[in-house]
This record gives C-alpha cells, sequence and structure tokens, in this order.
C-alpha cells in the first residue's frame, strides 16, 4: 500500500462528522437536547457472526489446509479444543486471506433493517457499525427502545455505554536493547520492521521527528498486510501519514452526541491536542536517535523501544473528557480490520464493569475477538495503586502492564545559608558558582509594602504585576506549590515568567501540604529552580526562611531577610542501583473477577516495565501538561507509559517470531522477567502515597507480575505457555450462570465447562480459593532446539506442593505436560507467593510465579 492510498479519505465519515457539526453538536447543541428526554448511548451486538468470525469459519470447514494454518484457532495447552502440536505456538499470519467485504457490507444492512423493523417511526441516531470483530452497532436511543431491541431475537446483548479515562531518552539502555534485543534485529535501524503497532490513545503529532519517515536512505515500505488509510483534514493535512506512521482515524461519535465534545480543543481529527498519544506513540515505536531539547537544555537522544516498526493511530480519547466504550470499540474494530499486528492501549475504565464478571464489557470482549484474529494485546494496569485489588484491567487475554522506576533520576538541590541541603526536583541549571542568593517569599515582596494577600495565586508567583521588582531582582523567589498546580489553576510556567520578570536570580517552590500524594515530575526550568517535593523537607525550608526574617516589632512587617541558599543544577541525570522497584500508583491485584471483589483465578498485572519520569515526543499542541506546553519533548509518569514500553518489545518479538500467537508473544515476556533490582536484591515495591519509598517492600506477585521486564531475554524464551481462544472461550463459559452472556458477546453456545482462570495455560499459576486439594497441569513447548529441563518449586506457605515430572527431555516443536498437586497445609486467608522454575540444560530458563490466596483444609 502506497502513501497515496493511506491519504484515502472516507466519504461516508466526513459526510457524517459535517452532519453532525451542522446540526450544532460539535458544540454541544443538539448532543445536550438528544440527552434531554432520557436517551444514551447504548452499544447493540447481535447473534450472528462477524467478518472475521465468518472468514474463519469458511477457511475452517472449506479447507483442511486453511484449518492448520488459520491463526487464533487451535493451540493452547489448558485444554482448548482443536489442540494440535503443529498449530500451538506457529500460526501463519492472516495477511493472505481476502476480506470478505460484501459480508460486511450485509452485516450492516440487517443492522440498519433490525432498526427501522423495531423502531419504526421513533427517534434515534446510529453511531457506528461494527462488523469486523464483533457484529453490532452503537445507538442513541431511549432506555425504552433499548428493551425493545434487547427483546428481539437477532440482538444478543444490549449494554449502555461508558467512559473511559487515559491512565524516553533512556530506558533502550535500561533495558539492554542496544547491546541485546537489537543487535538479534540488526541493530536499531531494523528492529521492528514490518511490524504494525495500533495505538488507541489521544492521536498524534505527525510533524515530529519521531515519526518521520526520511531519516535513512534504507528501503522502508510500509508493510502489505496493513490496509488502513489516513483520514485527511484542516488540521491533519494530506502528507501527514508516511511510511512510518502508516494509519490515522479517530473516532468521537458517541462524545459528540453527548454534546461534551469541544471542536476548539478536542479536534475532531486524529492530531493530537493533549499530549499523551504522542507521547506513548513514541515510546513504543519512534524513531531512534531524536535529540530531546526541553527548556533550552539538552537531555539526550530518544527512541522507541521499537524504532523501527510502524504506527497506526486510532484517536479515542480527548483532553477535555477521556473517551467513551462505544467510540473505543469502534476504534477496536477497525484497527483489527485495517490488521494490525499490536495493540497498545493506555487507558482504563473509569468504573469497575457491572454484571456476572470483570471480563464481560464490550472493550474486554472486543479485545477479546482481537486476540482470536492474531493481535496482540496490550493495556495498562490503572493508576489507582497501592491498595489490593485496584487492578483496572482484568481479562486473561490481555496483557496488564504496571509501572516501575528505572535506574535514571535527575535531582537538584537548595543548599541553606545553615549548611542544611534539600533535595528538590528541576530540570534547571544551578545558581551561580558557590555564591549564597537572598531568599524573598512572593507575599512578603508585593508592591508598596502591601501586607500579605489573601489570593492563593500570589503566593503562587502567578501575577508579577503585584511584585516589588526592585526587591526581588538578583534574590531567589520563594513561591508555594499548592493544590491549585495538581488542578491545572496555577502553572510552574507562570511562575518562571513572573521570577524572570522581576529579575529574580532563581526560584525555589515549597509544596503545600495538601499535595500529599501526588507525584511531582522533573519540571523544565529555562532559570535555576527546583520544587522541594517533600512536605518534611518544605517545613524545614519555611522553618530557616521564616526565622531568619527581621520584623519590625510594632507592625510586624518584614523589613531584612536574612536568609540565603544557593542552587545545584539537576540537567545531569545520576543513575543509581536500586530499580526497578514498582512505583505507588501502579495499580495491584489480586485480579478482581466482579464487583463484589472476588478474586478471580488469574494474575494481575502481568508484570512490570518503566513508566516514572518517562521521556517522550510531545505534540506541537499538548495541553495535558502546562509544564511542557510548546516544548517537543514531555517527561511523564504513569502505566500509560509502561504499557507501549511492552508494546515495542513485543514488535521486536513478533519481528522475529512472525508466526508466534498473542499467548506465545505474551508468555516470551513473562518468563524471561528480572526478579531482582542493579543490585541483586529483590524488586521493592513502594506501598502508600506519602513518602512511598519509606514504605516500600518485597514485591510480590500481586505488586509486579511475573516480575520486570527482560527484553533481550523475551527473544529467546526457550519454552513457551501456549493458550487459545477456544481456551478463554472455555475459561468464560466455567463461569457460574455466563452460558447467555457468553452466547450475547461471542454467538456462540456454551458446553458444559469446568475451567477455571487456574486451569488456563497461563505463564503463571493463581489459585484465589485452595480448597483442600487442587491439581493443576501446564503444557510447555519448546521453541528452540532440543533441550532437557529440571523442574524446581517454591511452594507457598500454607501449601504443600509435588511434581510429578522433575526433568524432561523436550525435542525442538514438541508439548510436554506438567501435573502439580497442591494441598492446603492450613487455613489462611492471606495470601501466599512461590514459584516454578523450568532450568534447561543450554541456559534457557523459564520461571512462574504460584501464588495461593485463601487456603483451607477441611471444609464444613
Amino acid at each position: 500500500m502506497g502513501v497515496a492510498r493511506m491519504e484515502e479519505h472516507r466519504a461516508a465519515a466526513a459526510a457524517f462528522l459535517y452532519a453532525l457539526t451542522v446540526l450544532g453538536v460539535l458544540t454541544g447543541g443538539a448532543g445536550v437536547r438528544a440527552f434531554e428526554d432520557g436517551t444514551a448511548v447504548y452499544i447493540v451486538t447481535m447473534k450472528q457472526a462477524p467478518v472475521f468470525h465468518r472468514r474463519l469459519n469458511l477457511e475452517k470447514f472449506g479447507s483442511r489446509v486453511a484449518t492448520a494454518v488459520g491463526r487464533g484457532r487451535g493451540g493452547g495447552g489448558g485444554g482448548g479444543a482443536g489442540d494440535t502440536p503443529t498449530t500451538s505456538v506457529l500460526r501463519k499470519p492472516r495477511q493472505g486471506s481476502p476480506k470478505p467485504m460484501n459480508y460486511g457490507s450485509y452485516i450492516v444492512h440487517l443492522q440498519n433493517a433490525l432498526l427501522k423493523r423495531t423502531l419504526r417511526g421513533e427517534h434515534y441516531i446510529k453511531l457506528y457499525s461494527y462488523r469486523y470483530l464483533i457484529n453490532g452497532f452503537a445507538v442513541v436511543i431511549t432506555p425504552l427502545q433499548a428493551d425493545k431491541l434487547s427483546r428481539r431475537k437477532e440482538v444478543a446483548n444490549v449494554m449502555l455505554d461508558y467512559s473511559v479515562r487515559t491512565a524516553t531518552t533512556h530506558t533502550p539502555e535500561f533495558l539492554g536493547l542496544p547491546q541485546g534485543a537489537w543487535v538479534q534485529e540488526g541493530g536499531p535501524q531494523f528492529a521492528g520492521q514490518g511490524v504494525v503497532v495500533g495505538l488507541i490513545d489521544t492521536g498524534i503529532d505527525p510533524t515530529h521527528p519521531s515519526f518521520a519517515d526520511d531519516l535513512s536512505t534504507d528501503s522502508y515500505p510500509v508493510p502489505a498486510h496493513y490496509s488502513g488509510i489516513c483520514e485527511v483534514t484542516n488540521d491533519f493535512p494530506s502528507g501527514s501519514c508516511n511510511r512510518k506512521l502508516v494509519g490515522a482515524r479517530h473516532f468521537a461519535a458517541s462524545a459528540i452526541t453527548r454534546g461534551v465534545f469541544n471542536a476548539s480543543q478536542d479536534l475532531a481529527s486524529p492530531s493530537d491536542s493533549d499530549g499523551h498519544g504522542t507521547h506513548t506513540a513514541s515510546i513504543a515505536a519512534g524513531n531512534h536517535g531524536i535529540p530531546v531539547v526541553v527548556a533550552g537544555h539538552q537531555f539526550g537522544n530518544a527512541s522507541g523501544m521499537a524504532p523501527r516498526a510502524h504506527i497506526a493511530v486510532y484517536k479515542a480519547l480527548y483532553k477535555s473528557f477521556g473517551g467513551f466504550a462505544a467510540d473505543v470499540v469502534a476504534a477496536i474494530d477497525q484497527a483489527a480490520e485495517d490488521n494490525v499486528d499490536i495493540f497498545s492501549l493506555s487507558i482504563t475504565p473509569n468504573r469497575r464493569p457491572p454484571g456476572l464478571a470483570t471480563f464481560f464489557n464490550p472493550i474486554d470482549m472486543a479485545l477479546l475477538s482481537a486476540v482470536k484474529a492474531g493481535i496482540f494485546v496490550v493495556q495498562a494496569a490503572g493508576n489507582t495503586g497501592p491498595s489490593p485489588k485496584s487492578m483496572s484491567s482484568y481479562s486473561p487475554w490481555i496483557f496488564t502492564v504496571g509501572a516501575s522506576a528505572h535506574d535514571r533520576v535527575y535531582s537538584n538541590y537548595v543548599v541553606l545559608g545553615n549548611n542544611l541541603t534539600i533535595q528538590g526536583v528541576g530540570l534547571a541549571p544551578g545558581t551561580d558558582g558557590d555564591c549564597m542568593y537572598t531568599l524573598v517569599a512572593a507575599p512578603h515582596a508585593l508592591k508598596n509594602n502591601t501586607v500579605s494577600p489573601t489570593e492563593m495565586s500570589l503566593g503562587e508567583c502567578q501575577d508579577s504585576s503585584r511584585l516589588d521588582a526592585d526587591l526581588i531582582r538578583g534574590k531567589i523567589l520563594v513561591c508555594s506549590y499548592s493544590i491549585r498546580f495538581v488542578l491545572g489553576l496555577s502553572s510552574v510556567k507562570q511562575a518562571l515568567d513572573t521570577a524572570n520578570n522581576v529579575s529574580a536570580a532563581g526560584v525555589v517552590f515549597y509544596l503545600d501540604p495538601f499535595v500529599l500524594g501526588f507525584q511531582l515530575n522533573p519540571t523544565p526550568m529555562r532559570m535555576p529552580g527546583l520544587i522541594i517535593p517533600s512536605s518534611d523537607d518544605s517545613k524545614v525550608f519555611l522553618t530557616y526562611y521564616n526565622d531568619s526574617l527581621v520584623r519590625d516589632e510594632t507592625s510586624g512587617q518584614v523589613v531584612s531577610f536574612g536568609g540565603v541558599a544557593k542552587i545545584l543544577g539537576g540537567l545531569n541525570p545520576n543513575y543509581g542501583n536500586s530499580a526497578p522497584k514498582v512505583m505507588f500508583y501502579s495499580a495491584r491485584g489480586p485480579d478482581p473477577e466482579d464487583n463484589s471483589l472476588s478474586n478471580a483465578d488469574i494474575l494481575k498485572p502481568n508484570l512490570v516495565a518503566p513508566g516514572s519520569s518517562i521521556w517522550g515526543a510531545w505534540s506541537s499542541l499538548g495541553l495535558d501538561s502546562a509544564e511542557f506546553a510548546g516544548e517537543s519533548f514531555a517527561m511523564l509518569s504513569g502505566t500509560s507509559m509502561a504499557a507501549p514500553h511492552v508494546a515495542g518489545l513485543a514488535a521486536l518479538i513478533k519481528q522475529k517470531f512472525p508466526s508466534f500467537s498473542p499467548a506465545a508473544i505474551a508468555s516470551a515476556l513473562s518468563t524471561t522477567t528480572t526478579l531482582s533490582d542493579r543490585q541483586g536484591k529483590p524488586i521493592m515495591a513502594q506501598r502508600t502515597y506519602s513518602n512511598p519509598d519509606s514504605t516500600q517492600s518485597p514485591a510480590t506477585a500481586f505488586d509486579m507480575g511475573n516480575g520486570f521486564v527482560n527484553a533481550t531475554a523475551a527473544l529467546d524464551p526457550g519454552l513457551i505457555f501456549d493458550c487459545s481462544y477456544d481456551d478463554f472461550f472455555s475459561f468464560l463459559c466455567g463461569i457460574n450462570g455466563s452460558s447467555p452472556v457468553v452466547t450475547n458477546y461471542t454467538g456462540n453456545s456454551c458446553v458444559a465447562s469446568t475451567m477455571t482462570g487456574a486451569d488456563l495455560n497461563l505463564p503463571s499459576i493463581t489459585i484465589a480459593v485452595l480448597n483442600q486439594t487442587r491439581t493443576i497441569t501446564r503444557t510447555v513447548t519448546n521453541v528452540a532446539t532440543d533441550e532437557t529441563y529440571t523442574v524446581s518449586y517454591s511452594a507457598p506457605y500454607g501449601t504443600a506442593v509435588s511434581v510429578a515430572l522433575t526433568q524432561f527431555l523436550i525435542p525442538s516443536g514438541q508439548k510436554q505436560l506438567v501435573t502439580f498437586v497442591v494441598n492446603a497445609t492450613m487455613n489462611s486467608s492471606s495470601a501466599s507467593f512461590g514459584n516454578v522454575g523450568f532450568y534447561g540444560d543450554k541456559g534457557h530458563r523459564a520461571i512462574i510465579p504460584f501464588s495461593v490466596i485463601s487456603k483451607v483444609v477441611y471444609s464444613s
């Protein structure tokens, strides 16, 4: 597919958007009116098979050859139907199959006919047709109309739409890519080539050099299997896409009809007015060697994890409101039809899905079909930690990533006149030499010797017109960092402008006590400055400052400033040995199975990856972080940053093993993780929002999953734990009372199933309730040369474990079943942890965590 092909713009989409604009929906008029009478957006799924499922059926029953190579069926060692050694891991990519577009048009016709028949003469607005992964549509209707649709025999499920939200220069080196994984792929100039990473996020800035395709003279074609297009709008003009950025679309119909879409801020195009999507895209697959210059300072060169991979953007989240499931499902459905290889979703639901189980929601079920189509799905765990069961990514077919710190830290310091040194954060230079500078707080430097202000903004240095420039000139300005900065009502950038306007020598922010629990990222500053991120240290600083003031005995006004300080710069990073560690905000397991917070037999997160203080490309229109407005790079933290790291690394695995199933990629990442920090000590996990380093303790599997991602080892896993769509289907059928729900979502009827999450052939073992004894099996497949493996294990506390097979020779491409018997040895409701290790005589190693929560020796 050439660039001209990508630049096609679908007339129907343009006409729909234009119609909504004319009706006033973009400005909120029609959207608001549409919801005044109780109408809402519903997602309706139909029983008839969607395009991809029908294609699989045609392949399965029309040709034995097609069955043998069909992607998404067969495989798995957890007992799913149709398992064969030849199809378990190695599955031929799906690009050779023609798209049955006629059938796609047919099911859209059926959807429209259903609406016309059921709601004849009534008002409704159809927003989307889903046809590739699921057969359904999003529609604006009343609850009564929704009930009418739910009664139709053609309809499988009707669900109310819901909201979702968004949850580097050094991390390639920290992950060992330049000397490891990239070398195996031929260097960064080839790492990930031919693989398309689809990002569902806030869009992208196509002008950023991280997404240019002219940085080398090597042949760099658009992958032949990718069939997406590039929307063309006024703010996303023709030529925005290229051989690097191969596709870009946006989805906002649900938001528009609700009247929450701000056309001037959110942009009805793939263009990124937030910044988040540009940042995550560059982490996953941004170009190699892009200079990072922020606030006039050089911070090295940036690279994505798979710098030669291709990027396809599906914008479904927006600055002013987040996003809605109907739009996200439309993005997922389109991206799958476009044949992306990997999904990266740095988004999570705003609430735990209601119903029988957390897995049964439109987004997760659409992603199950994506996995069936051979797409590897990565999702952020969420920033709702550190409490147990705070996980926001639930399903076993989704690869969930938590956030860890890496070994690079930017620190600067303020040295007080009493020789006390306080650490701060700020990407800023220091003051000149060893000179000490007088400290002047903004409330004490008002014009005409005004008394201290009542407006918080003045203490936050947001208004230079009220300050006495002669008094502050050449001194360090002291400002308060309050909750208003967190809420976006005040900004560091404005305070720096104030300091510059009054000719201050530098600026120091002390932390207001109400900002407890908010992590401060290093902030770029063009002048000497820092933010003291600790409330305790801020109190020490203020005590020194206030004790050094000289006041008039009668009026109490400040007559002279005795406090002095100097700022030591923070432009150069420090590299420590305590990384990685799990960040306090990273969501934790155990995985909640339902709204009653019952535990699922599934390990979440799957692993952790760098997510703290991550450099990434920034949109020229980005509004998400005021401190980086106008910059081309930004430093952000969150599981949103961790997920695209893994998506990029998955692209490297996909490049080396193009026939790997999604479960095989997940296994390669999971069994090769690192379990210790740079000093060889256990990885730690922060336990509280306030002073998190003082409360950290060794991480468990519910903090870090299998461990910290190891990019190089994942490219040579040795053994694979494979799992198929049929296995996941059986697992869903095994949930008590799930049969009608499974049928509604998948179109297939359940047969009797007793499969639980512990029975899935996952690269982990998790048992929520061990009632006396349990037998667990795992099937491993050798994707390397013939090798002899020794099995060892550490039993979780309160259990006894035995394994029948402690050593086995496994030829290349073959499978081996391993059976574990687990017995409870005590009654306990506290989770305990162990592991199982497979150690090969040729150097391969596969380690899986073993977690047991409740243990019951005798049941009444």
